[in-house]
């Protein structure tokens, strides 16, 4: 008699090649003149538009001193826990996961230092097991890293509550977003190092929302994000065409 052999593929979200990019670049992260420097400049920004958006999302106190007291977080490629550690301070419930061991390793030192407690785990969404669902999911500046986006999606959606609030900021994919994001910011400018991006990773609006509802996401909201080259910041506009983040609704 022969026994059946049953094999189980399991999806994976992660590009290693990715990972491996990031994880050698990780002891870097907390060095605002460093390989970050764009994420450091970029960080208030993103902090205070997440922060405005949850407090009139949930019907917050935005005068509160900490007005995120109530609310879980789950950051989907932390890094080294640049977002997490402010919203920690506004008040909420952090999770931070990464694919990088490199890069749990530096948040966790950090937040340690900072004596904050955030929860790192290294792992990619598809291999998280948390018996309570998220109110919010960040993935900012990660989709364009990921190996299939709507399997990573699909993924979010299985990790976040009824009614909760996704975050997606990324690139947008045109002639401009080529020549800002790749050739200026990472060949002339030198913002970034040379091969942090690939264009066919960058995503259209469209294309992601058609991705999000597919995961039965709503879209909630979408605004560009631009840069200042005079005054040295990020400012929110209407102007998503190379910059963007989108906001989504779970049904």
């Amino acid at each position: 008699m022969h026994k059946r052999i049953q094999t189980i593929i399991i999806l994976s979200t992660v590009d290693k090649i990715e990972v491996e990019k990031f994880s050698k670049l990780a002891s870097d992260w907390w060095n605002p003149n460093g390989k970050f420097k764009p994420l450091h400049l970029f960080n208030p920004t993103r902090i205070k538009f997440i922060k405005e958006k949850l407090v009139d999302y949930f019907g917050l106190n935005p005068k509160a001193q900490e007005p995120l007291k109530k609310i879980n977080i789950l950051d989907i490629g932390c890094g080294g826990g640049l977002l997490c550690e402010p919203l920690k301070r506004l008040g909420a419930t952090v999770t931070g996961i990464d694919a990088s061991k490199n890069n749990i390793k530096v948040a966790k030192f950090h937040a340690k230092e900072m004596n904050l407690n955030i929860n790192y785990i290294k792992c990619s969404p598809e291999n998280l097991k948390f018996k309570n669902k998220f109110n919010v999911i960040l993935n900012m500046e990660v989709v364009e890293h990921v190996s299939n986006v709507n399997l990573f999606i699909q993924n979010c959606a299985t990790l976040i509550e009824k009614n909760g609030i996704m975050f997606v900021a990324t690139i947008n994919k045109n002639l401009k977003s080529y020549l800002y994001a790749i050739l200026g910011a990472e060949y002339i400018l030198r913002w970034l190092p040379i091969g942090t991006h690939d264009w066919e990773k960058f995503l259209t609006p469209q294309e992601l929302e058609n991705i999000a509802i597919r995961n039965n996401f709503t879209m909630d909201e979408m605004v560009g994000m631009k840069f200042n080259l005079f005054s040295k910041k990020w400012l929110k506009s209407t102007d998503a065409s190379v910059n963007y983040i989108s906001t989504f609704s779970k049904n």
